[in-house]
């Protein structure tokens, strides 16, 4: 008889399609998950992230054991430190003679498994994660020989290798990208559907009790704990999201909403990186869902891009450049991170909006992160890896391979353009477009000094006086440095001396 092999499967990997639970043998191999302490602390993460990742886990758990397998769960108040620790604890309480892992999505714990086997005494396997779209050899060879990692051009290849949103080989109305009929700002066009909650059931009831116990001053307020926690019931808020939202989710996905957190978006970011909802699947359905006129092309093929194309490109930029793409930090930037991160206690409207929804829910949507919180963050010279383990720790969704580029690289500019062709940087004038958070703020956007002034105007103007040099090179920036060369050199200073005042009050 063969020698029984211990399968352990990772807190983001919760999917039947994991290559490593794909080769397990329900008679003679056993199934491990553990709640450690070191994958639950390496920053503070927002609680709701940590409910749901363990709440998940002990349903995906009992699923296996329904279906046969032998599960070995170590939970958190075991007091196990690390994976390794749960592994070796394993080996030693079991006959297993091989470690079979599906590779695990952050740099450092992969790394960290190079060292597993001679530690362990038993061979470890490290299988790649196929439930991605692009494998890393493919992402190498697509991006061998170009002089710009642009992620466009990536997704077209994306779309025509898995035949979504195309008609005889051509994309579906003529165009790739619809990005352009996706940018309305709010102002209370049309009524916001109040979402379906998913009621916590006794397991995630006693997961929150751990929670609230044991990470008492993390951020998240367990109270609106409102998450799916099992592949079936978040496919029934994917399907929501395709009744309900979709229709809209294209026109105002980048609209800043002040009576609403969710808006029109699918919430699905963090059951896709957890492994409750598969990629492809998703943007089939919604494909499928324009083909039957239930939607826009262009909310259709919003949607699909950030999951078929951004998602795909953000991983393979991640593994491409890594580690050295996590030490860039293009514009120097060292002011440390101010303590309203962590409170949202800002007269700034939108940055309070946006700060508090992301500490208490472990939410905010794309234009919040990059062009509210991310646009501050790049303006004021905040320290390029406070800002990172900011953006790890709140988010429900993060994990490094996802949160480093899209927070370096694309809110913060900080990986030399490896990303981004110009940094995302804007004014008050911006925020106030997209939406209706101006109305409630002390600030005006329409002023840059004195009081009252809306502090991204001339934050936005210092940003590009001390960084013209920089800027000076990009074709994209050249009529926004002219604008800036234009303006009387008194104007100009009044202008940097309000911002420095700005800077000295964080």
């Amino acid at each position: 008889m063969k020698t029984p092999r211990l399968i352990l499967i990772l807190a983001d990997q919760l999917s039947t399609a994991n290559p490593a639970l794909a080769l397990a043998d329900r008679k003679r191999d056993v199934i491990l998950l553990a709640e450690v302490a070191e994958e639950a602390t390496y920053v503070r993460h927002n609680r709701h992230k940590i409910v749901l990742l363990f709440s998940a886990m002990r349903h995906f758990a009992k699923d296996l054991e329904d279906q046969g397998f032998s599960v070995q769960y170590v939970p958190f108040d075991q007091g196990v430190s690390s994976l390794k620790d749960a592994c070796r604890k394993t080996l030693d309480a079991t006959d297993c003679g091989e470690v079979i892992i599906c590779e695990p999505g952050e740099y450092r714990l992969s790394s960290a498994m190079k060292s597993w086997s001679p530690e362990l005494g038993v061979p470890v396997a490290v299988l790649e994660d196929s439930r991605f779209l692009a494998s890393h050899a493919q992402f190498e060879t697509w991006a061998s020989g170009r002089k710009q990692l642009r992620m466009e051009y990536f997704y077209r290849d994306m779309r025509r290798q898995y035949g979504v949103l195309l008609d005889g080989g051509e994309p579906c109305g003529g165009k790739w990208n619809y990005d352009s009929d996706n940018r309305v700002g709010w102002r209370g066009q049309c009524d916001i559907p109040p979402r379906p909650d998913v009621e916590p059931d006794s397991i995630t009831q006693e997961v929150i009790a751990l929670v609230n116990d044991r990470f008492p001053d993390n951020p998240g307020d367990l109270s609106q704990f409102r998450l799916a926690v099992t592949a079936a019931d978040a496919k029934k808020q994917f399907e929501w999201f395709c009744d309900h939202a979709l229709a809209n989710f294209g026109t105002y996905q980048d609209a800043l909403v002040e009576e609403s957190p969710w808006v029109f978006h699918s919430l699905i970011s963090m059951y896709l990186n957890c492994g409750l909802l598969e990629p492809l699947a998703v943007c089939r359905q919604v494909e499928e869902a324009w083909r039957q006129e239930r939607c826009s092309l262009s909310a259709a093929e919003g949607f699909i891009r950030q999951v078929l194309g951004w998602r795909e490109y953000v991983r393979g930029i991640y593994w491409l450049l890594m580690p050295e793409y996590a030490t860039r930090n293009t514009f120097d930037a060292r002011r440390p991170l101010p303590s309203f991160f962590w409170t949202g206690d800002t007269d700034l409207r939108c940055l309070e909006k946006a700060i508090t929804q992301s500490l208490d829910l472990g939410y905010a949507h794309h234009i919040q992160r990059l062009m509210v919180i991310g646009n501050f963050a790049l303006l004021a010279g905040l320290d390029v890896d406070a800002v990172c383990a900011w953006y790890l720790a709140v988010y429900v969704d993060a994990y490094e391979w996802v949160e480093l580029p899209n927070t370096a690289g694309m809110a913060l500019h900080a990986d030399n353009g490896a990303m981004a062709s110009k940094p995302y940087a804007a004014s008050g004038k911006y925020i106030q477009k997209q939406g209706n958070h101006c109305k409630s703020c002390r600030f005006n956007p329409s002023k840059t000094t004195g009081e009252g002034a809306c502090p991204f105007n001339s934050l936005y103007w210092h940003f590009v006086d001390r960084h013209a040099d920089y800027l000076g090179k990009n074709a994209r920036m050249g009529l926004i440095l002219a604008n800036w060369r234009k303006r009387d050199p008194v104007e100009q200073d009044s202008i940097k001396a309000w911002a420095e005042s700005v800077l000295e009050a964080l």
